[in-house]
Parts: C-alpha cells; structure tokens; sequence
C-alpha cells in the first residue's frame, strides 16, 4: 500500500523508499566473474587470483589447498615451468608481472614443512578400479585427481622409482631430489597403489590391464628419440641431447670435446649446455630456430624455456645462436670438425600458417668438434601397436580419450597436441593428467566430462587509481663461483616476499570487498550482506532503487562490476 504524505512528509526518514526509482534505470550493473589472465594461461588449470586472494587474507594453508585443486605439485611446478601465467599478468601492463613461480613454490615448501594434507573431494569410495601407467607428471596427475575422488588407483612405472622425466630429466640445480622424493611421498600417501619396474610391453600388455581394471590412463610419455641427419650425414659419434642428459643423471658421465654445438630449443637443449659448460668445455654453442625474448620476437617463437633459465645459461658462457638451423655437417672422415648455419626467418606459407624458409647467403661455420641433436622424442611403440598404428603420438580428444578404444585414455608427451599447445611443459602435463581423470570419472559415472571456462578480464577494465605501484620480489641466486652440478641455482622467496608479492595481485575479475560499490552508491542500493552471496561477495544490488548510473562499475578496482542493457 502506497505510504501517503503531503508537502512536508517528503524531508521524514525512509520517505525516499516509497519512490521506486530503478523504473528511470536503462542499463543495470551485474558482478561478472571473469577469469584472471593468468587463470586462462596455465597449463596445468591453476586459478592463481584465488590462491593468492586467500594467501593475502592470511590463510596459507587453504591458499595452498586451492592450488593443489588443479597441480598437485607446486614445489616442482615452482621451480621448473616456464610459468606463462606470468606473461599473461595484468599487472606486467602497469610495472611487472607478479612472481607467481616464486609464491606457489613458497605454498609447496610450506606444505611439506608442515605435512598438509591434501584435501579430497566430498564422497563415498568407488568400486571401480584404475590403472596409471607412467609416473610422470601427467600419471602422478592423474593417479591423484582419480584418488581425490575416491577410486581405487593403481600407478606403474617402468623405473624403481616415480617421477618419470623430473627424475631423469632435469637437473638437480633446477629441481632437488629431495624436493620430488618428498612432493611425491605425500602424494602417493592419499591412497595411491604405486607398482615400480612395470614396464608397458615387458612386464605387463595392455590387453592385461584392460581386463583387469575398469579404465587405463597411459602416460608413457615420449621416450624414443627422432631421427636427426643433415643432408643424409650423421656422425659417428652422435650422441642425442635428451640421452645424454639422462646418462648424466644417472652416472654422472659428460662428454668433453673442446666445442659442442647443440641443435634444439628447448629446455633439454640449454640443461644440457649449461652440463657441458660446468664439466670445462671450452665453447658451448646452442643453434635454435626460435628467438631469444624480446621486442623483436613473436611470442609464439620465443625459445621454449625458462626464462631465467635462458639468463643463467648465458652468464655461464653458454653461446645462442636463434634464428638458425644447421645447413650441412663438416666432417673429417666419419668425425665433425665445424657446422654451417644458416639464418631462418617465419614467413607466410600461403595456407594461413607461418613457415620458417632458410636464406641464402646467410650461412656461417662454427669449428666444433661434436653436434648433439636435442630436437624432441615420439613415444616408442612397445606394447602400443594396436593403439599407435604407426603414428609418433597418441591421437585423443581434450579429456583423453582415445577414439574407438573404450576405457582408454592418454596424455602428457605421448599426445602429439600437446606440444603444439604448450610445448610440453611438466605443467602441461599435470593439466592433461587432471582433464584425463575428468573424463574418466565422466565415463564411470555416466555424464559428459566438463571443463568450466570463463573470459579473461582484459587490463582496460581494471581501475588503476585504486593501486599503488610496487616493486616485484628479487629471488636470491648462487653467483657464478659457486654453481656446481648438485646444488639448486636460484633460491625461494622467505615468508615475507611470499606475502609481499601476493599482495601485489590485481585480483582481476574477482571482488576485493573494497566497499567502494557500497559507499560511494548515491542511492543506497548497494546492500551489504553478512554471509557470502552465491557469486562470492558480500555485496547485492536493490534493482527497485538502482538508476543506472554506473558509478559502482566505474569506481570497482577490479573489473568485478559490468554495466549490462536493462529492457
């Protein structure tokens, strides 16, 4: 019923409740919550804006509980990828991108020093019963995401401990092994039945598992190396870049020519160089068709490393030579005394795609006296006809499956696409092991897998006059003098950085609780609200009093409020 007043009643109190003035309104303001860019760069699936939201209010243990939703192994992944997250940061626009690798390396430190436990979904346990093969990271992915939902997991390995390539890949100055002996002894603790020396084809058949268990994710990785010749030479002595790295690894052999030339752009190509430069050879040369970083370079032909990584090779004397490919051998018999490289350059092939063309009159000689391919693996074959069938890779779609095989699924290297996407980072891996155990439970469940997606929030939304400009954290590194084989190059972050740098997030696409929609609405129609509401705040707009203006999306810091059409 209509409140009834004369002149004098409009100035009383609450008198302005009678006059609805959201029917003057022709656009209404709606929360949208848009992904932080770095959300929709991860590989591995991480909502980095949630976990260091949660690391800002002082709670590190559910900051880490919600990384670990997505990668359940961030004291590797802080370490050794090549964090795109980083590059797509909104913050990278207004001073530097926040040092995301460093803060989710702190939560992993801090989660082994404490013994969180890893959380598991809500549920009952399942009858059905799985089979992980490769325990790498895609298979320890994997095996957990299936365990947090409580099936019973089986995880073989061909070698006598899991881990797959972050044991016998990369170096202990990245990645120290009591930093994976203890990531994955927790891991493997939530209920995962872990079976070493099973090799697929030796020791067990894919027909075996296929009748013993309810699905089978393969993560065999890529373990068999390409075929690399110049003009149909090759020499004598060639030694693959991956092989001798393992080799490294496992008996601390290192050839010593006076000068290598490594043909490859990736992070076996430049661990294996920075191992060739610490073991005393003289010149040590990386011969890669992609860019080093820069203003000049396309980021889809940026050399596919760590970027710091790239650095401290370069300080360590390592030599690159980007934009280049190795045009013939010079050989003495059967043995390299130089190579001649010539300069390449990413043109349109006419088909819609880029192509890299060689130059003529380009070409320039190095003297060296051994080449090491490092140019990629394809999955070796054994025990994987019937699924191969004479392909490199394993075809599947995003959550695994492997057409016209039931119950079979694979990811990580062993996918071709993978590397296309993502250039077959460990993270990549984890996220292709994570999808893998969606659709799995999907199938054993009877629903369609899903994946949520959201638009990222671009920079232009942000308001920058809420932000204050702060310097990005400084990591300790050992100086030269001190690097050696065995101990870890580049230190972690103390509490305080950790703190310090998530505090620096935008908080891109997500509500702050800043007041400011509440306060600074000429018509109270911002209401406050004690619990949190459905879309996350604490925040709902009265729409019977809301004119339109657009003052609250306006004056919103991170882009959390949109103006949309109101009909």
């Amino acid at each position: 019923m209509p409140i009834p007043m004369n002149r004098g009643a409009f100035a009383l109190a609450g008198s302005s409740l009678a006059f609805k003035t959201g029917t003057w309104r022709s656009a209404k303001p709606v929360h949208v919550h848009a992904a932080a860019p770095c959300h929709g760069a991860c590989p591995a699936g991480e909502d980095q804006q949630a976990w260091l939201a949660l690391l800002q209010e002082g709670h590190p243990q559910q900051a880490w509980e919600s990384l670990v939703a997505a990668n359940p192994l961030p004291s590797v992944t802080g370490r050794v990828c090549p964090h795109p997250c980083e590059s797509a940061c909104n913050r990278g626009h207004y001073d530097s991108p926040i040092a995301i690798h460093a803060v989710e390396r702190w939560l992993g430190d801090q989660a082994i020093q404490n013994n969180w436990p890893y959380p598991r979904l809500p549920g009952s346990p399942r009858p059905e019963r799985i089979a992980v093969v490769g325990a790498g990271p895609a298979g320890l992915s994997a095996a957990y995401h299936l365990a947090r939902r409580h099936y019973n997991v089986v995880l073989m390995d061909a070698m006598p401990a899991a881990g797959g390539l972050l044991r016998s890949a990369i170096p202990p100055t990245r990645l120290p092994r009591d930093v994976i002996d203890a990531e994955i002894r927790r891991l493997l603790a939530v209920g995962i039945e872990f079976r070493p020396r099973a090799a697929l084809g030796r020791d067990i058949t894919l027909e075996e598992l296929r009748s013993e268990f309810d699905a089978v994710f393969l993560a065999v990785g890529a373990g068999k190396s390409r075929h690399w010749d110049v003009d149909g030479a090759v020499p004598a002595d060639l030694h693959e870049g991956l092989g001798l790295l393992r080799e490294w690894l496992a008996v601390g052999a290192i050839p010593k020519p006076n000068a290598v030339v490594i043909h490859g752009g990736g992070n076996t190509a430049v661990d294996l160089a920075r191992v060739m430069r610490r073991a005393g050879v003289r010149d040590v040369h990386v011969v890669t068709a992609s860019g080093l970083p820069g203003p000049d370079t396309d980021p889809d032909d940026v050399l596919n490393v760590v970027p710091r990584e790239l650095e401290q090779a370069i300080e360590e004397g390592v030599q690159f030579h980007p934009h280049r490919t190795i045009n013939r051998l010079i050989m003495r018999g059967s043995k390299v005394v130089g190579v001649e490289m010539v300069r390449l350059k990413k043109l349109p092939d006419g088909h819609g795609h880029k192509a890299r063309v060689s130059f003529e009159g380009t070409e320039t000689v190095l003297h060296v006296d051994m080449v090491v391919p490092a140019i990629g693996e394809v999955v070796d074959p054994t025990g994987l006809g019937a699924i191969l069938n004479g392909r490199d890779f394993i075809d599947t779609d995003m959550f695994g499956t492997i057409a016209g095989h039931p119950g079979l699924f694979a990811g990580g290297d062993c996918r071709g696409w993978i590397k296309k996407l993502t250039n077959g980072t460990v993270s990549a891996a984890i996220g292709d092991g994570r999808r893998a155990a969606e659709g799995i439970d999907a199938l054993l469940s009877g629903r369609s897998p899903m994946e949520a997606s959201r638009p990222a929030l671009p920079f232009a939304d942000l308001n920058l006059a809420y932000y204050e400009s702060a310097p990005r954290i400084a990591l300790p590194t050992l100086p030269l003098s001190q690097r050696d084989d065995s101990r870890e190059i580049e230190g972690g972050p103390d509490t305080s950085q950790a703190l310090a740098e998530a505090a620096r997030c935008f908080s891109c696409g997500n509500c702050l609780a800043c007041d400011n929609c509440w306060t600074l609405c000429p018509d109270n129609a911002v209401l406050k609200t004690r619990e949190t509401c459905s879309d996350g705040s604490h925040y709902l707009f009265d729409y019977e009093f809301c004119k339109g203006c657009g003052l609250c999306a306006t004056e919103c810091p991170c882009g959390f409020i949109s103006m949309v059409n109101d009909d």
